[in-house]
């Protein structure tokens, strides 16, 4: 498989593909059309080189999908809003766009507190008992992932939910249709895989790994200060993460390919199958992005009239 670099998102009844600094939403909209917006996204790596280093490229990366994440989620669920919900004035917008701005940061700090300050607590109940620092990291990595995995097993029982893992599932199909060499068309993509090695999926599963090997390693009496810790290793941790990720999306060597199992494993919760219509929706949105025909061309030897 060849990387061809582009990436994406489900959204609300729709895809965004994003292919350097170009974006596009495709959302299937209640009469059934196909609205397609294309953008451009500076991010912060690009605006600043100083910020593409590597291990530190993946912190604003991070801060990127999560700015941008919010952005096409807002289009894609306007389609499905009360119609004096779109007759909203000017000032009506703006307040709206400061208050998912809390929502956001209140969203992260809630994060924070459930998938890394949570476990450190509840793994102390077990500190009486067990003397191995070590043994107590692993334990408090161990109720992190299950803490992780029982919030996606949980969110996928809503329906909504299930139908943003189907267009996730079609986002990947697309991608892997283009990097195997196949004519982008339904029929390809529908027998693509939906698992992908580049997912967002796959980065937060590396986070919580490697947050269970700094957990093991770094270690302290004091209680506060391993909040503290805790806290303040969440950039170096997602860092180290992004780079992991990357160079999965690009190696097919045997070890970063059994790196990536567990995560492509995990793919098959916020993944599933997608129906054509979703499919349709999600070709729709690497085409006005990306050339797949040059890159078939460049890189397979195929070419289309």
């Amino acid at each position: 498989m060849r990387s061809s670099g582009i990436g994406g998102q489900a959204v609300i009844e729709g895809v965004m593909m994003r292919n350097k600094d170009v974006y596009a939403v495709a959302v299937r909209k209640p009469d059934q059309e196909i609205e397609v917006a294309v953008d451009t996204y500076q991010s912060f790596t690009e605006k600043h080189k100083a910020f593409n280093i590597p291990f530190i490229r993946g912190i604003f990366n991070f801060v990127d999908s999560l700015r941008l994440g919010m952005k096409i989620l807002t289009f894609s669920a306007s389609f499905y809003e009360e119609e004096e919900e779109k007759e909203k004035d000017e000032k009506e917008k703006k307040k709206e766009s400061v208050i998912m701005g809390i929502t956001m940061c209140v969203s992260v700090i809630l994060a924070v507190g459930i998938f890394m300050v949570l476990p450190l607590f509840l793994a102390s109940l077990f500190r009486s008992f067990i003397g191995s620092r070590a043994l107590m990291g692993l334990i408090e990595g161990l109720i992190r992932l299950a803490i992780f995995i029982g919030y996606v097993l949980l969110i996928s029982l809503m329906k909504d939910i299930r139908r943003v893992f189907m267009y996730h599932g079609a986002e990947h199909k697309c991608i892997n249709c283009v990097e195997h060499g196949l004519e982008l068309n339904v029929e390809n993509v529908r027998k693509s895989s939906k698992r992908h090695k580049r997912c967002g999926t796959s980065f937060l599963l590396f986070v919580v790994i490697v947050s269970i090997v700094f957990s093991m390693v770094i270690q302290t009496d004091v209680v506060w200060l391993r909040v503290v810790l805790r806290i303040l290793l969440i950039p170096v941790i997602a860092g180290i993460s992004y780079e992991i990720l990357k160079l999965a999306g690009s190696s097919e060597n045997w070890l970063i390919n059994l790196i990536s199992k567990p995560g492509l494993w995990l793919q098959g919760l916020t993944t599933r199958e997608p129906d054509d219509d979703m499919i349709e929706v999600a070709i729709r949105s690497v085409e006005e992005v990306f050339d797949w025909k040059k890159y078939e061309e460049e890189n397979f030897g195929r070419t289309y009239s």
